[in-house]
């Protein structure tokens, strides 16, 4: 064999060996395991199949009770979970109990419970900008007020919005913010992935916190699982950047696993704020082609409103930390002067949001509901998936029957195909309602924006599906007579031009395929 030869097969040996002793797969073997130990504990009372059905059978109805009369579980969960424990005797209960809804221990709920309560102190009451708001447009108040009271983050004015279509047009400004740094920086996202954009921006990183920055970084364990290390905390730390993990990923079968930090948070000095769609991955950038081409889009802010995601990472910061009790919401140093706001004057409201699981109350999604049933004109929507509930899809389809104008951008080239089918499967009633849907042929959407009747818009990371919006920490702006509307509207203009519009007619499929996606679109609340 000749020395290239030779070469090549101790590399294609290393990067064999790198992959059987990755993370991804000693996770995958580890869970794998524990489905087949409770597989095999299901298969030991087979001989006892008789005592082992009446048993399963007492269970799954004590379970099914308990779906039933919980008035926490969402209707569309009750129905999908119902299903699994009719059809699974003792053994459907089993999965329910691991894998049902949000179960964050009381611990862990009382502890960011009462750090989240510092919120309502840290940030602003800004009660004058509510009444302005009140002077303008009682509707859009009564938005504003109810994001107020859910989330603690007030409308502000004096801020100026710049909204970036695309990864490219988003990352040289980004970098550009990041080198001004002064005091601090902040960054949480769901996704960090080695490669140009990341490289670019822990150069930065590295050379400001050893000019003495502040610079944290918060990312989730489970979204990082195919792209960072057990190590890169560490690696961080050593450079002077602050790191934390959100909820590090245990191989263990555990419904605690769902809750994920889902949010998109940039934030730099208090002046400067970034939110939107987009992770730091090549794909975000298009630097890297995953599934066609990658529209996404993010807002950059600057003044006032910056602030409240501020809040929202030291939250955030506070919680991941164990900061103690008499520590815990200290963020008034961070906060900006008036006369590093000052020269922000920004036209319109803006109103960062963040959105948990703790409280059971799902802001994102009704502040997605808000703004179609007070649509005159037309609302349209750019969303990765479309795995929505009865309420959003009467929303949608009352909407369009009002003569509002209801468009969906959606992708033509999926991530994952089964979400896809499941996507497809609400087409039908959507269209034969009057809602008109385009899937967009370029690529893979990922953005999550409404724009509405050239007054409102927000743009930030709530998908519209059941993850998003009843289980993960999610962020977002919501803006009202923005300049930068007109912005969004425009590239939704040019996106409509590079979609198809789907039909009725293009919609029919065979018996097969359609009993497929009415199995997927029952059990949508599972995926």
């Amino acid at each position: 064999m000749s020395v290239v030869g030779k070469i090549k097969k101790r590399m294609t040996v290393k990067k064999l060996l790198k992959l059987m002793f990755s993370r991804v797969v000693i996770v995958g073997i580890m869970i794998l395991l524990q489905f087949l130990m409770l597989l095999a504990v299901v298969l030991q009372f087979a001989e006892y199949s008789y005592i082992f059905y009446v048993v399963g059978s007492i269970c799954s109805v004590v379970v099914l009770c308990h779906i039933i009369a919980n008035g926490d579980i969402h209707e569309s969960y009750k129905t999908a979970w119902g299903i699994v424990v009719v059809l699974m005797p003792f053994f459907g209960a089993v999965i329910y109990y691991i894998f049902s809804g949000n179960k964050l221990s009381k611990r862990i709920k009382r502890k960011m419970g009462a750090i989240t309560s510092m919120t309502r102190t840290s940030v602003e009451d800004k009660q004058d900008v509510l009444d302005e708001l009140k002077q303008r447009d009682i509707h859009a108040e009564r938005q504003a007020a109810y994001i107020k009271n859910v989330s603690l983050c007030p409308p502000y004015k004096n801020t100026d919005v710049v909204y970036y279509p695309t990864g490219e047009a988003l990352f040289e400004p980004l970098l550009c913010e990041l080198e001004k740094a002064e005091k601090y920086i902040f960054m949480e996202y769901f996704i960090i992935a080695k490669g140009q954009m990341w490289d670019r921006i822990h150069d930065i990183l590295r050379r400001k916190a050893a000019a003495g920055v502040d610079v944290r970084v918060i990312y989730d364990d489970m979204g990082c699982i195919m792209t960072l290390n057990n190590k890169f905390p560490k690696e961080l730390e050593a450079e002077g950047i602050k790191c934390r993990v959100f909820h590090k990923f245990v191989p263990i079968l555990d419904a605690r696993q769902n809750n994920r930090d889902h949010r998109k948070i940039c934030v730099i000095d208090g002046v400067t704020a970034f939110t939107g769609g987009i992770n730091i991955a090549d794909e975000y950038i298009n630097a890297l082609d995953r599934y066609g081409y990658w529209k996404d889009n993010t807002v950059m802010l600057k003044g006032e409103a910056v602030w409240s995601f501020s809040v929202m990472f030291l939250t955030m910061w506070d919680y991941l930390s164990g900061t103690p009790d008499g520590k815990r919401g200290q963020f008034a140093s961070f906060h900006p002067t008036a006369e590093e706001y000052a020269e922000y004057k920004g036209e319109g409201f803006v109103q960062p949001y963040t959105d948990n699981p703790l409280d059971n109350v799902p802001l994102g999604k009704n502040v997605y509901m808000n703004l179609l049933y007070n649509a005159h004109d037309y609302v349209w929507i750019m969303t990765p998936y479309l795995i929505i509930d009865e309420q959003i899809t009467q929303a949608l389809c009352s909407a369009a029957h009002s003569g509002v104008d209801v468009r969906i951008i959606v992708p033509g080239i999926p991530d994952k195909k089964i979400v896809y089918e499941t996507t497809k499967s609400y087409y039908p009633t959507l269209l034969a309602n009057g809602v008109r849907i385009y899937e967009y042929t370029p690529g893979f959407v990922h953005a999550k924006t409404f724009v509405c009747d050239d007054l409102y818009a927000t743009v930030g990371s709530v998908n519209l599906d059941y993850r998003s919006l009843y289980l993960h920490f999610e962020c977002g702006a919501w803006m009202y007579k923005t300049p930068c509307i007109e912005q969004i509207k425009t590239d939704f203009e040019s996106a409509f031009s590079e979609c198809r519009e789907v039909s009725l007619e293009s919609c029919r499929v065979n018996f097969i395929r359609g009993l497929y996606r009415s199995v997927l679109d029952i059990l949508s609340p599972l995926l």
